[in-house]
Parts: C-alpha cells; sequence; structure tokens
C-alpha cells in the first residue's frame, strides 16, 4: 500500500512540477527550492491513506520538515533516472550507480532523502565509486531494503554491525574490496565469505581451511602443466619466450616448420644441390631466407654444421646477407638469413638499369669486396657466387652474396673460376645451360673464338660502350676467361684479380 501510494506521490510530481525543475542542475540548487503552494495539503491526504508513509510523523511540523520532503521526493526522482528503471513513476527497487564516484558521494550527502527514503526501494548498489569515508550510515535509515553492495571503494573504520543488525530483510551484503578494521561478529557470519574479500574484515576463519587444502592441491598442479608448457616452448617455440630468454640465433625445426607452413610449394622459392630454398616469415614478422639442406649426414657432421653455422654468423659485411641464426636438429638442417626485397643480378641483367658498364663494373668490385672479406678473415666459409645467388639490396646500390656453402669448406681455385664466370655473364649477358651436359667448356669456348679480335659479338647488346672503353671490356673479359683457366696453376692470384677490377672501375670513372 505504501509503494502505492508512493506512486501516486510521485505521479503527482510529474504531472505537477515542471520538466525543468526535474533536470540535472536542479540537484545543485535543492536549497532553493520551495514546495508548491498546495504540497502540504497533497503530503496530508496521503498520511490520512497510509499513515506508515515515512513522513507522516512531520506532516505537523515546522515549513522546513516540509521542505526536506519535498527535496527528498525530488532526488527521488532523480535517483530513479540515474538507476536507469524503465518506468520511473510505476516502480523504484534499485539505486543503482556505477562507476559514477561524483555523483555517489553528492547522493550520499543528502541525508533528507535518505531520512524519507521510499518504501519501493530494496536495493542499493553503489559499486566502485573511490568512496573515501567511514561506512555510509544514511544508508541504513532504508530499513526495508534485501540489498547493500558497497564494494570496489575505499570505505575505512569499522562496519555498524548494530545498525546492520536492524535490516532484517538483509540477505546480500557485499563489502569486498574496502578497508574496513578487522571485526570478527555472529552477525556477518549471515553472509557468504565471498561477501567480504579484500575488505578488511574476517568473519570466519574456518571457512578458507578448505580452499587452502584445495590449494595445495590444485597449485602443484598448475606448476608442474606451467612447467611442461615452459619446458615445450623452450625446446619447440623458444621464439614465443621473451627475447631475454632465449637465444635469438638458434631456431627449432618447429619454428622453421611454422615459418614455411609446414614447407608448402607457395613458400619454395628454388632448388640447387642439396638445398631447398624457402622464403619464410618468422614469429615477429621478419621476412627471411631459409635454406633447408636435404641431404641426410652423420651425428659428427651435425657437429661441425654447427660450428660452420656459428663463424657464419659472425659474418658483418656490407656485401653479404646477414645471417638471422640456423637449425640443427636431428631431422632437419637449414640456415636462415634475412630476406632482401631487391631483384638478382640475373633479372637485373635483362633490365633497362643493366646497361651502364660502370653500374655493371660497382656489382662486380661489391662481390670482390665480400670475396675479399671471406677469404680473408673466414677462409673455412665457402660460398655460392652465380648471378643467382648474388642480389640487390633493397636499395639497389649494393650487390649481397646470399649463398653460403656450410659443411664444404673454403676452395681458393673454385672461388676463382666461379667469379671468373660470374664476371664473364656481367659482360656477356650469357650463361651456361645448366641442363646439358659440358655447357661449362663449351660456354667458354664460345667466348674464346670470339675475344679478343671480335668480342663485340659476344658483349650484351644493352651494354652502351663507346669506342674507347671497349679496350677495357676486352680486357674484362680477358681476366674472366683467365679465372676459368685448367689447371688452376694457370690462374690469376686473388690479389691480380682485385687489382685489374679496381683499375677498370677506376678508368670507367674517368670516361663516365
Amino acid at each position: 500500500m505504501a509503494s502505492s501510494l508512493f506512486i501516486l506521490f510521485l505521479t503527482f510530481l510529474a504531472h505537477f512540477l515542471p520538466l525543468s525543475v526535474l533536470s540535472a542542475t536542479v540537484l545543485e540548487d535543492l536549497a532553493t527550492l520551495t514546495p508548491p503552494p498546495d504540497f502540504i495539503t497533497t503530503i496530508t491526504t496521503n498520511c490520512l491513506h497510509n499513515p506508515l508513509l515515512r513522513y507522516c510523523n512531520n506532516t505537523t511540523s515546522s515549513p522546513m520538515d516540509i521542505a526536506e520532503i519535498f527535496r527528498s521526493t525530488i532526488v527521488a526522482s532523480h535517483l530513479c533516472n540515474e538507476s536507469k528503471n524503465p518506468n520511473c513513476v510505476e516502480s523504484f527497487p534499485k539505486i543503482r550507480i556505477h562507476n559514477r564516484p561524483k555523483t555517489a558521494a553528492l547522493y550520499l550527502s543528502f541525508d533528507f532523502f535518505w531520512k524519507y527514503c521510499p518504501l519501493t526501494v530494496i536495493e542499493i548498489d553503489l559499486v566502485n565509486n573511490s568512496l573515501k569515508s567511514e561506512f555510509p550510515t544514511n544508508l541504513l535509515s532504508c530499513a526495508q531494503i534485501r540489498t547493500l553492495d558497497l564494494s570496489y571503494n575505499q570505505l575505512t573504520g569499522s562496519v555498524p554491525i548494530q545498525s546492520l543488525s536492524r535490516l532484517t530483510n538483509l540477505t546480500h551484503l557485499n563489502l569486498s574490496y574496502n578497508r574496513f578494521s578487522e571485526d570478527d561478529n555472529e552477525f556477518l557470519k549471515r553472509f557468504n565469505a565471498s561477501s567480504f574479500i579484500h575488505s578488511g574484515l574476517l568473519p570466519d576463519v574456518k571457512r578458507y581451511k578448505m580452499k587452502v587444502l584445495v590449494l595445495l592441491i590444485v597449485f602443484p598442479i598448475v606448476v608442474l602443466l606451467l612447467s611442461c608448457c615452459l619446458g615445450w616452448l623452450c625446446l619447440k617455440r623458444p621464439d614465443y619466450l621473451p627475447r631475454t630468454c632465449r637465444r635469438s640465433h638458434k631456431f627449432t625445426s618447429a619454428m622453421i616448420d611454422a615459418a614455411t607452413d609446414e614447407f608448402s610449394d607457395q613458400r619454395l622459392v628454388g632448388k640447387s644441390n642439396g638445398v631447398d630454398i624457402y622464403r619464410g616469415t618468422l614469429r615477429d614478422g621478419t621476412e627471411a631466407k631459409i635454406e633447408v639442406y636435404t641431404e641426410k649426414v652423420s651425428k659428427a657432421k651435425r657437429l661441425e654444421f654447427e660450428e660452420e653455422c656459428e663463424a657464419v654468423l659472425k659474418l658483418r659485411h656490407k656485401n653479404l646477407v646477414r645471417v638471422l641464426g640456423w637449425c640443427n636438429s636431428r631431422n632437419l638442417r637449414a640456415l636462415v638469413t634475412e630476406w632482401t626485397n631487391g631483384e638478382n643480378v640475373r633479372t637485373w641483367l635483362d633490365s633497362s638499369l643493366a646497361s651502364s658498364w660502370r653500374r655493371r663494373l660497382r656489382v662486380v668490385m661489391g662481390v670482390l669486396e665480400g670475396f675479399s672479406y671471406l677469404s680473408e678473415q673466414w677462409p673455412e666459409i665457402a660460398f655460392d657466387l652465380n648471378t643467382s645467388s648474388v642480389l640487390l639490396a633493397d636499395d639497389g646500390q649494393e650487390p649481397l652474396v646470399s649463398r653460403f656453402k656450410i659443411g664444404e669448406g673454403n676452395n681458393s681455385s673454385t672461388n676463382i673460376f666461379n667469379f671468373g664466370l660470374f664476371l664473364l655473364e656481367m659482360i656477356t649477358n650469357l650463361k651456361p645451360d645448366e641442363e646439358q651436359e659440358d655447357s661449362e667448356r663449351r660456354y667458354l669456348e664460345y667466348i674464346r673464338v670470339h675475344c679478343p679480335d671480335n668480342a663485340e659479338r659476344v658483349v650484351d647488346e644493352k651494354l652502351k660502350i663507346e669506342e674507347r672503353t671497349l679496350e677495357k671490356v676486352k680486357e674484362a673479359i680477358t681476366l674472366g676467361l683467365m679465372c676459368t683457366e685448367k689447371p688452376p696453376l694457370r690462374q690469376p692470384s686473388f690479389t691480380q684479380i682485385y687489382d685489374t677490377v679496381v683499375s677498370l672501375y677506376e678508368s670507367s670513372s674517368r670516361h663516365h
């Protein structure tokens, strides 16, 4: 009955008061608001119908008391809207203010509202409002409430147990995550221990004994599972661990498998001499070239491979691709190097960009400088030198030797022979047909037949060579043929090769 009368009263307010009075700014001006002329008549009529209404004992009191009742109805209307009740006039069962510290503190300051709290309110929820006062005892004036939730605030002091005990309808109390002082009381035992998590209150320590026993069993299991997961990560996928916890250059077969999409054909970019070459994507998004060695080797050979990879990892030169790491498991051997988006020299020779004699000599010079670095400082590391394995950096300025022959050792004679073929191909834009038997011999004989008298017949027609530089081109062809001489004793030394190429490059600068 009381609630129905209160509803009638709210209906009256909604009809009688203008909308501007119920605006948000009204709450800031409550002190200056006065009841309408017939407000006392309305109060008196309501109390005649239901003397149990909270304000009925004040109908004969001073105007100030009547003003408090009037202001309380204003606040009630606002709280009804704040609590997002779909039909405020018809129902006002809950006061809910979440995550709005300023608003919550404002309503708590209206003592007169809580004094005349509507009987329809059965739930008060002020969660996560950063309230820093002591327990808001004003709320307890709403003696009919069933639920009170003050969790996730910063309330301090002691809990008013005696006042709470008078709330006979209270069935749900949540004081978790506050800073109350410890208080072991029989009243608090009416509620579940979850109501007091991190609240400063310990209603019953015995309730937690079972949880402790569970933790004694669950915790070791969790630690074991975590250890297994960590062990799996360390052995199989260390790339999931922080960089400080792993060797960035050591790859596992699982990492290589993931980077190449399980060695899919779409990732395969080339094959040669027992090596499959893939374009892989590492877990951090880095593009990499992955050379997989398909030949099965003994354990001793795998140990040698590991040592050689350790050496290759230390290579630092502008004309060598950067080595990222390697894999040396029982079933997989692979070398991982950086991926360069620039084209290889073989493709570049077919483009219009390769029309400059000086530009081609610059590529030869870069290859020779990388060759020199390896020969002098890392003689144990061999490399595969041809126009397909030499890449151009992304900016197109520097050539990069991209293929290292792990496990074969460095052979000076073979390197000079391969350099001779590379130099001749840079001039002629012709290369031996690898599918035909004895193709290298026939390729070299073809060039020897035309040089030096008819050298212009084997020179790439895209090369813009002036008459005065033709002699230098012939000199370069002669050097290439000398490098491919057999037996090796007839080959020039590396010093002679280097001096000749430097001289050719410097002369091209003068004629440029």
